[in-house]
């Protein structure tokens, strides 16, 4: 604090920023594209593209997949039905097969070592027609996975490693609106090919453009894993955690078993059109049935999301055989409320298409927030030693910051769309097809974080920028030629989930083949003519 308050926090905007940089663009940008997860996943299975769009009775579309169900999966011990939506018109049929009886009675893997293997089907709502079974993969959720458990290890430490990166990302805002006593006026401040003043102007226009933005989605992301963080208080009232999500959540206790005695199944369509009612006609967006079939039947119905900000939803819980109503869950408390309020601001279910993609460029302001402000400060070191660097020398700590930053922020787009090109050209039969896909998102990752560390130059950052826009303009041509529906039918038919990502990737490719051009321009690099802004850019 010898340096003054001001000065203190520069520095600590400065650290807090850059020391969890990396890894915090890297939940930008996958959790900015799970804002869209519905339409990408919806995209990556082009045999769903000719579903019916014709607006169906939800009660019809709901009777069609019971009569399936009860065709297919008799025996199962859960159905689960997902309502057909605007992002989503298909519906989808999910069981988990019954498990296999011994002799004794007793279930052979009563202890199970990992997940059940779900079966599903895609139904068209109007005819309740099979639809040709899509192509297995992970679709959109695997941005939404990505962002917080961040694959290929524990989901446990890697919540842990993005609970820390998101409190450094609170420092770092908080800290910056202290720093930074002209924060209005530099909204409206961009000096273009100024060197290290524009990095500095972009750095502050895209912080301040989505301000409100940055501080709510980063204090949510925060409560969205509050019991992970702080447990104390579950712990105190509960046995377990399982316990009291299974109260949260209305769900059926985990001790629950079927009577061992047949009965038949009520119709579904009585108690959707009841719950419904409930709600003031608003529609239901899944019903879940235990133990199908079962004289302890029960059939849980929620209502669709969208209607309110809060992440949870009412839902209404039914005797399978009678029809009669068990419970009704509203989430009324002051503190589950404010939990899912916080919880639904955060992933942005309750938002009509145009608001979701304030969102989504709110999330890509936030993208260009983290890159300008990680390339701000190699731009500010390579300055401090720029005689060092002319005579041939080395500044290893800058090379490494370099090439983390062309791997980061660079190599990034082009895994992602990768994941695309290998959701369309890998064979749709192939078994552990969504693993491969995302092998090859991580390879392609890889390969340029190797190369970028190998070679972080310049011309560097013009191929990468290259390669990820041409990959992604491309796509709309892909998903014409792979059995998609091309942008011109889309468009025709009002398959604008579809559409709208084809646009999307447009406009991201001609923005990445954009950077790469500017790139060419030595004007974007040269020093400013004034004197160095080092106070000033802290």
């Amino acid at each position: 604090m010898k340096e003054g308050f001001r000065q203190s926090m520069a520095w600590l905007h400065t650290w807090s920023g850059l020391l969890v940089g990396w890894l915090l663009f890297l939940v930008f940008s996958a959790g900015t594209a799970a804002y869209f997860r519905d339409e990408i996943t919806l995209w990556m299975k082009p045999e769903l593209h000719q579903a019916a769009h014709t607006p169906v009775p939800q009660a019809v579309a709901l009777g069609h997949a019971q009569v399936l169900l009860e065709r297919r999966a008799a025996t199962a011990q859960r159905w689960f039905i997902t309502m057909p939506s605007e992002r989503e018109p298909a519906v989808r049929a999910s069981w988990v097969p019954a498990k296999p009886v011994a002799r004794d009675g007793a279930s052979k893997d009563a202890k199970p070592k990992g997940r059940r293997r779900f079966e599903s089907a895609e139904l068209d709502p109007a005819t309740g027609e099979e639809l040709s079974k899509p192509r297995a993969t992970r679709g959109g959720d695997f941005f939404y996975r990505l962002h917080f458990d961040l694959h290929y290890m524990s989901p446990i430490w890697a919540r842990w490693m993005v609970g820390v990166a998101a409190m450094c990302m609170l420092v770092a805002i908080l800290s910056g609106i202290v720093t930074h006593k002209r924060i209005f006026k530099d909204f409206f401040t961009f000096r273009p090919a100024k060197g290290q003043r524009s990095w500095l102007d972009a750095h502050n226009v895209t912080a301040v453009l989505a301000l409100p933005y940055h501080l709510m989605i980063t204090f949510t992301g925060l409560v969205t894993l509050m019991f992970l963080y702080m447990p104390w208080g579950v712990q105190a009232l509960y046995p377990s955690q399982d316990q009291f999500f299974t109260d949260l959540n209305n769900a059926l206790p985990a001790d629950a078993k079927p009577a061992g005695q047949a009965a038949p199944l009520a119709p579904l369509a009585p108690m959707l059109a009841q719950a419904s009612a409930a709600w003031d006609g608003a529609p239901a967006g899944r019903v879940t049935v235990n133990f199908p079939g079962d004289a302890n039947a029960t059939v849980l119905i929620s209502r669709q999301s969208g209607r309110t900000i809060g992440y949870d939803q009412p839902d209404m819980l039914f005797d399978g055989t009678s029809g009669r109503t068990l419970s009704s869950t509203q989430h009324t408390g002051a503190a589950a409320t404010t939990r899912s309020v916080l919880y639904g601001l955060h992933i942005a279910r309750f938002s009509n298409p145009l608001l979701r993609g304030l969102f989504f460029l709110s999330g890509l302001a936030g993208c260009a927030m983290v890159a300008t402000g990680l390339l701000l400060w190699a731009v500010k070191e390579r300055q401090k030693h720029a005689k060092r660097l002319a005579q041939g020398g080395r500044h290893i700590g800058l090379r490494l910051v370099d090439g983390l930053n062309v791997a980061a922020i660079a190599g990034l787009p082009v895994a992602m769309a990768c994941y695309f090109w290998a959701n369309r050209l890998l064979p749709a039969a192939m078994a552990q097809r969504p693993e491969a896909e995302i092998r090859w998102f991580f390879i392609a990752w890889g390969v340029t974080a190797l190369v970028a560390l190998a070679r972080p130059t310049r011309r560097m950052w013009q191929a990468m920028l290259a390669a990820g826009g041409v990959l992604f303009a491309l796509l709309p041509v892909l998903n014409g030629a792979t059995g998609g529906a091309h942008l011109v039918t889309s468009i025709a038919h009002g398959l604008w989930p579809v559409a709208g990502f084809d646009l999307v990737t447009l406009a991201l490719g001609g923005a990445l083949l954009f950077a790469a051009w500017r790139l060419q321009k030595p004007a974007l690099l040269k020093k400013p003519a004034h004197k160095p802004l080092a106070a000033e850019a802290a």
